[in-house]
């Protein structure tokens, strides 16, 4: 890009906000992105500031100018870092009344440069002191105050730690100074709502950050000031908010409660002050409000929990705050008490964990009370019609009630609720909505009630296999669902067996109930297989006859996978037949002309072939052949074809692998008439159309015949066939990047060539562009792919390191030696570098276990590459900060090379990258 003029800039953004062709806005867009990752960006930006022309030009600047400083702040030289300070002052300064957006952008950029830039000692103090005195300075004074402690933690500002920790020691200094301007401001402004909205924002911004003094706090006017502004009736919306936020932000910050005596001990008497509050919003319908208090409260809870959980109904444990949340949970919008959820599951596991009955039967009347309240609540309106939803707000809302009741339910006894549910259906007489509610509840603790012996069990069972079809649909249908729930208790009771049944092929039969009633079909052949055997043929019957039932795709597969399970379990001689019946429809529809020359799409079928293959797996005695082996020989073919016609379209090709790979793990050695054509293909397709799952299905084959002799070279051609185009793919600009799947896959295959004949693949001439290509994936950021690519590394190491009494293990010590003198220094300083600079903290743990299995190899070697990888790690950031200390190397090279277990290389490992993030 040359260095455009300013007035061209200009054009360009009025084209972006302006131009009425989609195609010059999109043109623009183009170019002024190419500009901002340009270094004339700087001054462009700096000169559209100066020229304050309008808004959209000012805004473009001011995000350009926070773009740069949190992305390239190294493109500028340390003796410019003074100048731009002071131009973003005086931007700030200049066009603080133009619009809030701007001001915010500048505040962030000014924020950013002031964590960055080492030399500006005392950031805060100097902007005090500069615009304090200065009312017209004070909105963008305090935004800017307010974003600072934001930034500190900011994902895009790799500052590191030693920076970090310098910048919050600061902060926690001047803390008080900002809370006192802060008041000063309150008091000034009197009652400006819009100051006070800044201020509590601010505040509560400082209070995240964990810097404020409790003591200093806890006799400070703006906390007064805060309760005052909850307890007025007529406080606006905006300003009620945001006082809310900050009191949730000072209880999040004193969650380590003992150390915060002083300011908790406020903070709890100021919100049990709020209750009349809260009845006083839920008087006048004011549901943003009442939103807003139960936030509170539930963080008050959330804070107290511990020492609720130690000294319930003592001092802070006083069990008032859950109380609060109980007259949350009595409003009638569901979305009141679905707030106060997380405290609930973390205070069921609390007293899951201490055990105590004691304990529990303190808790108890108030989890009883919140069950019955959530009971309430999943009511469905007694207008509704048709079925319950499961996919809209509400149908998530009783999904969550569903787990929370089941987390929770060993405090009141889960015989004991499921007992006093029946009972109000058996003794009342409720309207349906009732009725469908205490169902949904029942189901959702069915299974966590002991079947044995049970009368009260058997006795639901009964009738709600006897529920006669006038009721409302969803009452039928959820005591559908309560019967799926219960097949213990069918497969304890056989006799129920049949009723059952029955009762869910009426459900089947109708278009609403039919998915339902084929999930609970689906339990009862998973869980009473081997009774359900004699009812294999009406399975079979209902398998044949699938597309006339208006069964969504899921739970059709879920059929036939109760059905395969119970396949299973027939007689071995008449599995065969039985199965090849099962497939029959399936394959005919694969087989079927497409008409008018256009191929109909036959995952359907392939997701219902492969479903079956997964799930018949009869126990098979040694030298017995395999049952579903004629079967998948004969349906070969068929798959075969299918995959030709559609080797272009990546979705079918990948059903197809599916399906292939599910049909060789169920009959296993007993594919092997299938090895040369499948792999034939496979490779020649792939050629032409590099779908990653052909690398998937390469290692279920390397699984199941890596360990025979016969096969092993076989193996090795499909390999170094398959990886010729791979590297080709990778290869290319932002080739692993683009193409995770194929990465994740390919050391996938790896690994089980490792693992299954570790020899065959490091005599072979492909190992050093697989190693060379797993160095390359090791920057790769994404979840999958990168375990991938560190297992392959780890597992190849092992296999020198284990020494299983194998005859191989000296040949294969010695070639992994070969392959570390190679590329091992070049590995560690990529890992290195890697885990600093592109990896998120979750992946850490593997990376630790490729350098633990490094050192276990050759220790003396692997200080001596350590070593060389962190003399080659930048010292400090582009703002003069100190990133690591030279002692801060030399301990973490001494705790990685003189770790006793892996994990203390991880430990080691989490805390230096932090120097770095």
């Amino acid at each position: 890009m040359e260095k455009p003029t300013v007035a061209l800039v200009y054009q360009a953004v009025q084209a972006l906000y302006h131009d009425p062709d989609p195609a010059g806005k999109e043109r623009a867009s183009v170019w002024l992105g190419e500009l901002q990752r340009s270094m004339y960006a700087w001054e462009m930006a700096d000169q559209l500031l100066q020229l304050k022309q309008d808004v959209e030009s000012c805004y473009f600047a001011a995000q350009t100018m926070k773009m740069k400083i949190q992305m390239s702040f190294f493109e500028l030289p340390p003796e410019t870092h003074i100048a731009l300070r002071d131009s973003l002052l005086s931007h700030i300064q200049s066009l603080k009344d133009l619009s809030p957006i701007i001001v915010t952008q500048l505040a962030l950029a000014i924020a950013d440069l002031a964590l960055q830039m080492a030399s500006w000692k005392g950031c805060v103090h100097t902007l005090i002191e500069k615009y304090s005195n200065d009312v017209s300075s004070m909105t963008f004074l305090i935004e800017i105050l307010t974003v600072l402690p934001e930034e500190v933690h900011s994902r895009s500002l790799r500052i590191g730690a030693n920076r970090r920790t310098e910048i919050i020691e600061d902060l926690a200094y001047y803390s008080s100074t900002v809370v006192t301007l802060l008041m000063t401001c309150v008091e000034k402004s009197g009652s400006n709502e819009k100051m006070l909205i800044k201020v509590f924002r601010c505040l509560g911004s400082w209070f995240n950050l964990g810097v404020l003094d409790s003591n200093f706090m806890a006799n400070n006017q703006l906390l007064m000031v805060l309760f005052q502004v909850l307890q007025r009736d007529e406080t606006s919306t905006n300003l009620h908010e945001a006082a809310s936020d900050c009191v949730c932000s000072a209880l999040y910050a004193i969650e380590n409660v003992d150390t915060h005596m002083p300011l908790a001990l406020q903070l709890f008497q100021g919100v049990l002050t709020l209750e009349t509050a809260y009845h006083m919003a839920v008087a006048r319908e004011d549901l943003d409000k009442v939103l807003n208090y139960c936030r509170i409260f539930t963080e008050l809870c959330e804070t107290f929990l511990e020492t609720t959980v130690r000294s319930p109904g003592q001092g802070m444990g006083d069990l008032r705050t859950l109380e609060l949340l109980l007259i949350c949970a009595g409003h009638p919008q569901y979305e009141v008490v679905e707030i106060s959820f997380n405290f609930w599951y973390r205070l069921g596991e609390n007293l899951y964990k201490t055990n105590d009955p004691a304990l529990h039967g303190i808790f108890r009347p108030y989890i009883q009370r919140l069950l019955h309240g959530l009971a309430r609540h999943c009511q469905l309106d007694p207008d509704h019609e048709g079925i319950p939803e499961d996919t809209d707000d509400f149908g998530e809302f009783r999904m969550r009630v569903s787990d929370l009741v089941k987390d929770v339910i060993f405090l009141v006894g889960s015989m004991e609720c499921f007992s006093q549910l029946y009972s109000t259906l058996k003794e009342g007489n409720p309207p349906w909505e009732v009725t469908e509610a205490v169902l949904f509840i029942m189901a959702a603790i069915a299974k966590s009630v002991d079947p044995e012996n049970n009368p009260t069990l058997t006795e639901v069972l009964e009738q709600v296999v006897l529920l006669p079809e006038t009721v409302h649909i969803a009452v039928r249908y959820t005591s559908i669902e309560l019967v799926g729930e219960m097949s213990e208790v069918v497969d304890r009771n056989p006799r129920f067996l049949d009723p059952v049944l029955n009762y869910l092929m009426k459900g089947l039969r109708e278009k609403t109930l039919a998915s339902v009633a084929a999930k609970a079909i689906h339990n009862i052949c998973s869980v009473c297989r081997d009774h359900m055997a004699q009812h294999f043929q009406g399975l079979l019957d209902i398998a044949r006859a699938l597309d006339s039932f208006a069964l969504t795709t899921e739970a059709a597969v879920g059929l036939l996978k109760g059905t395969a399970l119970v396949l299973a379990r027939l007689p071995l001689e008449k599995i065969a037949e039985c199965l090849s019946d099962l497939c029959a429809v399936q394959v005919m529809a694969l087989k079927k002309d497409p008409r008018n020359g256009k191929a109909a799409d036959p995952t359907v079928w392939l997701d219902r072939l492969a479903v079956i293959f997964r799930h018949t797996n009869p126990i098979v005695e040694n030298g017995q052949t395999h049952p579903c082996q004629k079967v998948i020989q004969e349906i070969w073919p068929v798959l075969s074809e299918t995959l030709n016609t559609h080797q272009a379209d990546n979705r079918i090709v990948e059903r197809c692998c599916r399906c292939l790979r599910f049909a060789v793990r169920c009959v296993g050695k007993g594919s092997a008439s299938l090895l040369q054509p499948l792999v034939t293909q496979m490779v020649s397709v792939y050629q032409v159309y590099p779908h990653s799952c052909f690398l998937y299905l390469g290692s279920i084959l390397v699984d199941e015949y890596g360990m025979e002799e016969g096969c092993r070279q076989g193996l090795l051609d499909m390999l170094q066939a398959l990886c010729m185009p791979t590297f080709q793919l990778l290869e290319q600009t932002n080739g692993l990047r683009n193409h995770p799947d194929t990465v994740d896959d390919l050391f996938r295959l790896a690994t089980r060539f490792v693992q299954r004949s570790p020899i065959t693949l490091l005599s072979s001439g492909i190992i050093v562009h697989i190693i060379q290509c797993a160095i390359a994936a090791t920057t790769l950021d994404h979840r999958d792919a990168n375990c991938s690519v560190m297992k392959f590394v780890r597992d190849l190491i092992h296999t020198g390191v284990s020494n299983d009494h194998e005859d191989d293990f000296d040949l294969r010590k010695q070639l992994i030696g070969q392959a570390m003198g190679q590329h091992g220094q070049q590995l560690v300083t990529q890992l290195m570098h890697t885990c600093c600079f592109c990896l998120p903290p979750y992946t850490l743990p593997d990376v630790a276990e490729v350098l633990w299995e490094i050192m276990v190899f050759d220790r003396p070697t692997f200080c001596r590459w350590l070593e060389s990888a962190l003399k080659g790690l930048p010292k400090e950031t582009s703002g003069g900060a100190v990133t690591v200390t030279h002692k801060q190397l030399t301990d973490f090279h001494k705790q990685v090379t003189s770790a006793e277990e892996c994990k203390q290389v991880c430990w080691a490992i989490r805390e230096f990258t932090r120097l770095f993030r």
